[in-house]
């Protein structure tokens, strides 16, 4: 199969998924092709039948916003002339799937070439970018248009029915991976000592900082807990609610205690260290971050919302409180660390819970979904990944 895989590149959960399912698939002999405007973050440059295309984008004096929608357009089409892509694949419904819905126009009228479409709904582009007034059209009709839809959770599924009236069994539910090999329980020893954590407990949040994260409640949370406990903060990532959460750090009296880390490739060996995982999203798809906790063993607190009660199994796996109570979680991870017996029992049932979440099975969906595409021809059934019942 050759395909295209088009996704942004930053340091959040669309570009991540898009990036490790690519390196999935080319490693089992998949000739695959990214496509952004910039390198993915961990995208393995040395691996054998992937490629990266980017996309440049035009300065022209004319345009006062840089057209990317239509250079990806080009780009999309050049790919399948010059390589034989047979499926576009895109990650986050716009500009990406609207944009391989012109490629293959033009393609079908000008070049007598077909190419299918697939696209990966990841949360916001249906939940927040999507329902905006200037977008929502765009969004209903490059989505209506894809050969294969998938998404990541049956709540995601749910909220594609309601906002756009996409009938639920045009989707395929298939959840998002981890590599267990990568990220596992392990000594986390160095990596306290880096942050200054070491006789102390570590609370880890990893994100882009956008303002659906709520990133404020993790500062706040955090601070609640110092009041009983003495903590460190490490904040992973970077985006526009960085230096805001930080400047509110300062107010609440907990700045010296926060690490501001930027991106990290090493992203294991904190959550290794990591004691719980703050993640109060207003709104989560799935919560990826979440799933690679709980893969190194670290319970995550958060807010019962969107998606993420399919990844977190409340009590058991993490706690999920009310969303918008952003001091509960302070509360309740000091609750959880000062009773031991249950921390550890917690801690062992994250990384139980995470190898639901393999690789192998879940790509093995993506593949044969994908491959269902090229080979029309074939009787293919639809993977099932995860059965969905909604209640509208």
């Amino acid at each position: 199969m050759r395909l295209a895989v088009v996704c942004y590149p930053t340091y959040g959960g669309s570009g991540v998924v898009a990036t490790e399912l690519a390196q999935a698939l080319a490693q089992r002999g998949h000739e695959i092709h990214m496509v952004s405007y910039e390198r993915p973050f961990r995208f393995d440059a040395s691996q054998e039948h992937l490629h990266f295309h980017q996309v440049e984008v035009s300065d022209y004096p004319l345009f006062r916003y840089q057209p990317y929608q239509l250079n990806l357009t080009n780009k999309l089409i050049e790919l399948v002339e010059n390589h034989g892509v047979e499926v576009i694949h895109s990650h986050y419904a716009i500009p990406h799937a609207q944009a391989a819905w012109m490629a293959r126009e033009v393609l079908r009228e000008e070049r007598g070439l077909d190419v299918k479409l697939a696209c990966t709904l990841h949360g916001t582009d249906i939940t927040l970018v999507g329902i905006e007034h200037s977008f929502y059209e765009l969004t209903h009709f490059s989505i209506q248009r894809q050969d294969l839809l998938t998404a990541p959770s049956c709540w995601l599924i749910g909220e594609t029915e309601r906002e756009f009236h996409i009938q639920p069994d045009k989707i395929i539910a298939i959840p998002n991976f981890v590599d267990l090999e990568r990220f596992h329980p392990a000594d986390g020893t160095a990596t306290r000592r880096e942050l200054g954590a070491e006789g102390r407990f570590l609370v880890t949040h990893v994100s882009n900082f956008r303002p659906v994260k709520r990133v404020s409640d993790v500062v706040s949370g955090f601070a609640a807990l110092r009041r009983r406990q003495d903590a460190v903060l490490a904040l992973v990532g970077s985006g526009p609610d960085l230096e805001p959460a930080l400047k509110l750090a300062e107010v609440l009296g907990v700045r010296e205690h926060v690490r501001a880390l930027g991106k990290r490739d090493d992203l294991e060996t904190i959550l290794q260290a990591s004691d719980v995982f703050f993640l109060p999203s207003m709104v989560e798809s799935f919560g990826l971050a979440a799933l690679e906790a709980q893969a190194c063993g670290c319970p995550v607190i958060g807010y019962r919302a969107g998606g993420l009660p399919e990844v977190v199994v409340d009590r058991e796996t993490g706690i999920l409180c009310p969303a918008g109570e952003d001091v509960c979680m302070g509360t309740l991870a000091a609750e959880l660390l000062e009773d031991r017996d249950r921390f550890l029992a917690m801690r062992e049932a994250s990384r139980l819970n995470a190898k639901k979440f393999a690789t192998g099975p879940i790509v093995d969906g993506y593949e044969k979904a994908l491959c269902c595409l090229v080979h029309a021809d074939r009787v293919c059934d639809a993977p099932t990944m995860a059965a969905c019942t909604h209640t509208m």
